[in-house]
């Protein structure tokens, strides 16, 4: 099973995009994506590739909830 999360890109060069959650920046493929993606869209990475661009909303609310299931547990949100 693989768990992903929302990434925010902050930036954009052809087909690759850095993308930063919890302050930790990586790149990621666009290659897997067949809508364009821009700088502030929220985008799921796996393997290094973007596989699905989210609506924004939804993506801060997961985000939200994830900080929360952390707080639960009794660690500090990383993203």
């Amino acid at each position: 099973m693989c768990l992903a999360i929302p990434v925010r890109v902050v930036a954009v060069e052809g087909k690759v995009a850095t993308v930063e959650a919890g302050g930790s920046k990586v790149k990621a493929r666009l290659d897997a994506i067949s809508e364009p993606v821009q700088v502030g869209d929220y985008v799921l990475v796996h393997a290094g590739f973007a596989i699905k661009r989210l609506d924004p909303a939804d993506a801060e609310e997961t985000l939200r909830l994830w900080d929360e299931l952390l707080a639960l547990s009794g660690e500090e949100p990383k993203i």
